[in-house]
């Protein structure tokens, strides 16, 4: 795993957006990381997938997509920032181009509906209950259900991430603050608790506090990207070694990408089905020389930290 300060993170923060900044037409990635300099990665996305099954930890896959300037899918010239001129209509929401997605989970759709052949999916069981929470009314009229966002209580909901460079927290401080904080409970503290204070002084508590003090400034942070840069852990536990991250096909090694933080679960609404996941961080490692994959997706790997009871 590279060393860090490879380069400068880059921290990630939930904005909400409307929605034609949203739609499909614009880069999809969950995670838009093109390489400057690399020719064959002009549009370069991370896709995580993430299962809302609580015990589903598989359900956690990564992949990543590059393609040059000139493709059959993106527009040479890059999207505008402004809004689309006012028509009076909403924004469409299935592509102009590509492959038909599922109108209930956006995945791969090579079903359509038998009566108005215009809505996809995945499966029966999607369609059946996209028939039962409104496309059973919008189907006899196909030409404007696509602009009608279905509320299947199923997806996430979306946010777009907006990037700052994070400020350097300077290490002659933060050893101040922490030694300040101690010496102020020991202290307060009677003689005969010294003894079970300094027991309770382990590599845990440092690495957590550690976490604490990195993201102090900005708390509210989903994201941080460098690529190439070291995680901060949340725990001491289950901290891979290098070991344990694989190679890529190609024979690379892999680096960490970003990193996705605890606070992207107040966002997610994950419960909201009675289910809910939970992570301390999510480290996604991609191959260190971002092979090139053609028009297609290749699987990266992702390590899931969980935040340890501390007693």
């Amino acid at each position: 795993m590279a060393a860090a300060g490879a380069r400068p993170v880059e921290l990630g923060f939930a904005e909400s957006a409307p929605a034609w900044r949203l739609r499909s037409e614009q880069f999809p990635s969950k995670v838009y990381a093109p390489l400057p300099g690399r020719a064959d990665a002009f549009h370069r996305g991370i896709f995580l997938f993430c299962c809302r099954e609580p015990p589903c930890c598989a359900g956690l896959r990564v992949f990543r997509n590059q393609l040059p300037r000139k493709n059959d899918f993106y527009s040479y010239e890059p999207p505008s920032e402004n809004p689309p001129p006012e028509t009076g209509e909403s924004v469409c929401l299935q592509l102009k181009s590509g492959a038909h997605l599922c109108r209930v989970c956006g995945c791969l759709g090579p079903k359509t509906c038998s009566r108005c052949h215009k809505a996809y999916y995945c499966s029966k069981e999607h369609q059946t209950l996209d028939w039962r929470l409104g496309h059973k009314q919008t189907c006899a009229q196909p030409d404007h259900f696509d602009h009608i966002i279905p509320d299947h209580n199923f997806l996430f909901p979306e946010f777009e991430i907006v990037i700052e460079t994070e400020e350097e927290i300077m290490p002659e401080v933060v050893e101040k603050e922490d030694y300040s904080e101690i010496t102020g409970s020991m202290g307060e503290a009677l003689e005969e608790e010294l003894d079970s204070m300094a027991k309770h002084e382990s590599r845990e508590d440092t690495i957590f506090q550690k976490f604490k003090t990195q993201i102090a400034l900005e708390p509210e942070q989903i994201l941080r990207y460098g690529r190439g840069i070291a995680p901060i852990w949340i725990s001491g536990e289950n901290i891979p070694q290098e070991k344990d991250i694989p190679d890529c096909p190609c024979g690379a090694k892999r680096i960490l990408e970003f990193q996705v933080m605890p606070q992207l679960l107040n966002y997610l609404k994950a419960d909201r089905l009675g289910k809910s996941i939970d992570w301390g961080i999510l480290a996604v490692f991609t191959c260190a020389e971002s092979c090139s994959l053609g028009t297609g997706y290749t699987e990266e790997f992702v390590w899931k930290q969980d935040v340890t009871d501390t007693p």
